[in-house]
């Protein structure tokens, strides 16, 4: 009886058009604080100062594993290379509202490609010693006016292990730096107040290569491939994304309703253009590319993972395009999304089908109009003018050089 109710629903959304032909989605925008934001235009409200770091720190790592450049941490090399040539960059340090240093601290990835942070504290303590060795403009700060690209699974932690991260805490140079970062959750060590939270890389010419005809009708009903259980890390199977990926798969694994599976098609990226929900549970953290995929195709994410900070939450309504699950809830996951009206499924997919949401959260190259690049460069300049308490007095220091575990402090 659920599934016939669906297939009517389904109907009612597409819009059967002479029994044959399928009505394309009108775009649709949100006006005020959330949604023009998006078309803010950097350029003009802020200078950003590139430091020239030795190579070690960016170059010769990518030069040395080139499957960094197609990562989902890979925001950090394309980040370095969009301001290389972008029109907010300065020349001249006196000038500039905000410095940038070009590190890749997730460029050491293992034979399976997943990233090592454990050298990555020690590379940046290295390169703040020498840009405050070097330079004038960290120490009036301590960093204040600096931002640092950390995509790491849990940001300036630097570990993938949650408790572990935890323990570590925020890199002690890096606390009064803003960071950007795609870890992202409220009252959490390992989010500072004022850190820019990103979305992952996914890279844009392999997804335009997917694209599907528009008129294509959404067939499937709710849609996840992915682990649902990491036997290797947590072979007890409570930890892994805190029991609510096993708890999708143990109730609806079965249900006619719910396309899941482990399983990677080569049509994934088409089978998101053709399904209406599409599921972005937390993992070991709380983010993923699918809430990326899921954007760019059209496919509403139902987003679970308690306490999210999405990314660039300030310009993209996320409570206007999104779904919003409770990890306790994941059981009642058919009632909740049945239950949805049609009109505001219309609605979503119109907000969705708007080209400025899709192009906020890639990075592309070239750099576009309201990419993810321009997002990051509109979080900086609505941090500015710096408050001039954060411009030290001479001999001031707050920072502890000292701090934290004894084999961050070992030269790199």
């Amino acid at each position: 009886m659920r599934t016939c109710l669906w297939v009517f629903a389904v109907v009612l959304v597409f819009g059967f058009v002479d029994g044959k032909k399928i009505e394309r989605l009108r775009t649709e925008r949100i006006s005020g604080s959330a949604g023009d934001v998006l078309d803010d235009d950097p350029v003009g409200r802020l200078k950003v100062y590139v430091y020239e770091l030795p190579s070690k720190y960016n170059k010769k790592l990518l030069q040395k594993d080139p499957r960094c450049l197609t990562h989902m941490f890979a925001a950090e090399i394309f980040m370095h290379r969009f301001l290389l040539s972008s029109p907010v960059r300065t020349l001249n340090p006196d000038e500039a509202d905000w410095f940038y240093s070009p590190i890749y601290p997730t460029c050491d990835l293992t034979p399976m490609g997943l990233p090592l942070p454990f050298k990555s504290p020690r590379m940046m303590r290295s390169a703040i010693q020498l840009i405050s060795s070097n330079w004038p403009y960290w120490n009036r700060t301590e960093g204040a006016d600096h931002f640092f690209v950390v995509p790491h699974d849990f940001g300036a932690c630097f570990h993938y292990q949650e408790e572990k991260a935890v323990e570590r805490g925020i890199l002690p140079l890096l606390q009064r730096s803003t960071l950007v970062q795609t870890f992202g959750q409220r009252n959490h060590v390992c989010l500072n107040e004022g850190s820019i939270t990103i979305p992952p890389f996914a890279p844009p010419q392999k997804m335009q290569a997917h694209q599907i005809p528009p008129d294509i009708p959404r067939s499937i009903f709710v849609y996840f491939r992915g682990l649902f259980y990491d036997v290797n890390n947590d072979p007890e199977g409570g930890y892994y994304a805190r029991g609510a990926r096993a708890a999708v798969w143990e109730n609806f694994k079965n249900n006619p309703l719910f396309d899941i599976s482990t399983d990677h098609p080569t049509t994934y990226y088409e089978d998101m253009q053709r399904a209406i929900f599409c599921l972005c549970p937390l993992g070991w953290a709380p983010w993923s590319p699918r809430l990326v995929e899921a954007v760019v195709f059209g496919c509403i994410p139902v987003i679970i993972a308690d306490d999210i900070v999405l990314p660039f939450a300030d310009a993209i309504p996320w409570e206007e395009i999104g779904v919003f699950v409770a990890e306790e809830d994941v059981p009642n996951l058919d009632t909740i999304l049945t239950s949805i009206p049609p009109e505001v499924i219309l609605r979503k997919q119109r907000l969705l089908a708007n080209p400025s949401m899709k192009r906020a959260m890639l990075f592309p190259q070239p750099a576009q109009p309201g990419d993810a690049f321009h997002q990051i460069l509109n979080g900086l300049a609505r941090k500015l003018p710096h408050d001039r308490s954060v411009y030290l007095k001479s001999g001031q220091n707050i920072l502890n050089w000292t701090a934290g575990p004894v084999g961050d402090l070992k030269p790199w």
